[in-house]
């Protein structure tokens, strides 16, 4: 069951839909959906094949139920002919035909027709329910495998789908996609297809029966069936979108329930719990009303079909009774007849129930493959070579991007170099487009405009998993999984040895706090690391990109869930780490960039300014004025107020005939030396109190 396997059938079918696109419901993708029992044939035919069996034993009921009345019929007979007087014997035996000898063997037959008929029904009976428990267990488990491999498909996409899409979707519509809907179509090929075939093989076996039995009193029931196939069509189009609005308002249910646990501590902290009640409880009202919508047309459904087979059925009474009278039907042929009969308005009966799972697979097979198909905004394009061991040098060349569906850009004609073993600190506002530009190296995003080059190689024309490979990263939000903190620190090499993993636990100053739980780094890791504060949680996410020894370092405001005396032990284990290794630098604190080779100033997505600190101070009011009060931020905690009225300001550059000018400048560099070595002194001793406690 490997999932290259599955995802065969779907290789042929994908298109460009998306959740942009939107496409009617229809047979086809539960069609793609059922093509999936082609991954387990032998248990499909094995299921089917027991099916058939049973249903050819259940078809043999009414024969021997025949056999039993007819003799029963003729034991009767020979019972009331001994009975009569001899002269009435005569005249039986002349108004028959037979002979005594005839009538004596007759009644000697029926007796042994009967034992025979009885030991046949019991004989089916066993056979029926043998293969009937066959053809349940083989169905569920091949309907089982459809569940794995549509579930294993679909995690697979959703993997490989670009942030843009992520951008785009709720993680609990997601989930329901994933969980709810998958199980609504493995019940259809478990249960619904198996009865529908079943259905249509009685149906049309228990007709041609009737017909050999008694054709004309057939012909009275033939107008029932189309009638009951025009109802079931009727009712499927209107069944299938209703389906599809209660999926889809499970989604919405299932994503307010998700956020809302997520945030529980948010939600508790701001005394929120009646608004969340609420939200949740309109969500789960409009789920309710949608689904007794879908209850109220399967109530006037069902009615509807029984009224249908209840005609068809006095219709039969009525006509082969007359034929019993007239002395052209017999009592067993009767019986047989109306057993058959049953046989035919069964299936017409369970039409209900498989319009039901029909129409709710039918909606979820729609809401699974439109995932499925979906087009990745980033894929490894046709003849896409492996990215080789690089050097690190990273070039920006007349770069623009946008996000999905928005015509302003966020990065804007973006040229930069950074040259291999570079460390560039990545400064701007909020909005400014700093993540979007460490996003575009990894490619989780594409550049919409320009070029990206590592090491003259066109990141779009490497394989994606390559490139990744030599990045390491640690985003601003650290996401840690459930399983031991071992495992997070080897996430990305799982295969790295003790010692590996606890050189880079010491480079990101988490190995000590590690050591300090009783369990060491097989402590085991809460939900999204619930266990672990935020500044524990950062360094083992640092730990993990660190583990890599990648050519290419990505930290994006990796420091700013920790304290001061922290984020000074762990600056220095990163500015050891970096040497030799390009970095980009995502921080709000001005000290931890002012040792970086080039400082890239963003502004509204273009580069308002590159330089070094020194030159930025000269050069750019932007970063100056970032300087400025950065420096003051970070200052203010560590200074007594006395201290604070001897800070003097930054000053900002002047433009003066079209060129950047800055007034004092002596003094400002004497500032910034001030503030920069103040700062260190008190990292460095808030780093020496830590030790000492």
């Amino acid at each position: 069951m490997a999932l290259s396997s599955a995802q065969a059938p779907d290789r042929a079918q994908r298109g460009r839909s998306g959740p942009g696109r939107e496409r009617k419901g229809s047979m086809k993708e539960l069609g793609r959906a059922i093509r999936y029992l082609g991954h387990y044939r032998k248990l499909t035919t094995y299921a089917y094949v027991a099916m058939v069996i049973s249903l050819v034993a259940q078809l043999m009921v009414p024969q021997m139920l025949q056999n039993i009345l007819d003799a029963v019929s003729r034991g009767m007979v020979v019972q009331q002919f001994n009975a009569a007087p001899a002269a009435a014997q005569q005249v039986i035996l002349q108004q028959s035909g037979m002979t005594l000898e005839q009538m004596e063997a007759g009644a000697s037959g029926a007796q042994t027709a009967l034992y025979w008929a009885i030991a046949a029904i019991l004989l089916f009976a066993v056979a029926r329910g043998l293969f009937s428990f066959a053809q349940t267990y083989m169905s569920e488990a091949s309907s089982q495998g459809v569940a794995f491999d549509l579930r294993n498909v679909l995690f697979s996409k959703i993997q490989r789908l670009s942030f843009s899409y992520h951008d785009r979707n709720r993680t609990g519509q997601l989930m329901i996609r994933a969980t709810d809907d998958v199980e609504k179509v493995r019940v259809f090929i478990g249960q619904g297809l198996l009865l529908a075939v079943q259905a249509v093989l009685l149906l049309v076996s228990a007709l041609l029966l009737l017909t050999f039995t008694n054709w004309r009193l057939t012909l009275y029931i033939l107008p029932i069936l189309p009638i009951a196939f025009v109802i079931f069509l009727f009712f499927g189009s209107i069944t299938q979108p209703l389906f599809g609005k209660v999926q889809a308002r499970l989604s919405a249910l299932n994503t307010i329930l998700q956020e809302t646990l997520q945030g529980i501590k948010v939600v508790q902290a701001f005394a929120r719990e009646p608004q969340a009640i609420a939200r949740f409880d309109r969500s789960a009202g409009d789920l309710m009303e949608q689904q007794i919508r879908v209850a109220r047309v399967f109530s006037f459904l069902f009615p509807v079909i029984f009224m249908i087979a209840t005609l068809g059925q006095d219709a039969v009474l009525y006509f082969g009774g007359r034929q019993m009278i007239a002395g052209t039907l017999t009592i067993g042929e009767w019986q047989k007849f109306s057993l058959y009969l049953v046989y035919v308005f069964f299936p017409i009966g369970q039409l209900g129930f498989i319009i039901s799972q029909m129409s709710q697979a039918q909606a979820s097979a729609h809401r699974i493959f439109e995932i499925v198909d979906t087009e990745n905004e980033v894929v490894n394009k046709p003849g896409a070579v492996p990215l080789p061991p690089v050097q690190g040098r990273v070039e920006f060349e007349n770069v623009s991007f946008s996000y999905f569906g928005n015509t302003d850009p966020v990065l804007s004609d973006i040229s930069f170099v950074a040259e291999p073993g570079q460390t560039v600190a990545v400064l701007g506002a909020t909005g400014s487009g700093k993540s979007s530009f460490i996003n575009m190296i990894p490619r989780f995003y594409d550049v919409t405009g320009g070029r990206l080059l590592v090491d003259t190689y066109d990141v779009r024309d490497v394989t994606i998993e390559s490139l990744r490979r030599q990045i390491g990263i640690v985003l601003q939000e650290t996401n840690l999984f459930t399983g031991t903190l071992r495992d997070n620190v080897a996430f990305g090499k799982p295969e790295a040895t003790d010692e590996e993993i606890f050189a880079a636990a010491r480079a990101a100053a988490a190995h000590d706090f590690i050591m300090s739980f009783p369990d060491g780094y097989d402590t085991a890791v809460g939900e999204r690391g619930s266990t672990l504060s935020g500044g524990q949680k950062q360094r083992i996410a640092i730990a993990r990109a660190l583990l890599l020894s990648p050519r290419i370092l990505i930290l994006d405001d990796s420091t700013s869930s920790v304290d001061v005396a922290t984020e000074a032990t762990i600056q220095k284990a990163l500015d050891k780490l970096m040497e030799g290794r390009t970095s980009f630098v995502i921080a709000q604190r001005i000290s931890t960039v002012l040792n970086a080779d080039r400082i890239l100033v963003l502004d509204k997505g273009r580069v308002a300014a590159v330089g070094t600190h020194e030159e930025l101070m000269e050069s750019s009011a932007i970063y100056a004025e970032i300087y400025r009060s950065q420096l003051v931020e970070d200052a203010a905690p560590q200074r007594d107020d006395a201290e604070l009225q001897f800070l003097p300001d930054a000053p900002l550059p002047r433009k003066h005939n079209g060129k950047a000018q800055v007034s004092s400048g002596t003094s400002t560099e004497a500032a910034g030396a001030r503030g920069a070595n103040d700062a260190t002194k008190t990292a460095g001793s808030a780093e020496t109190q830590g030790g000492a406690r």
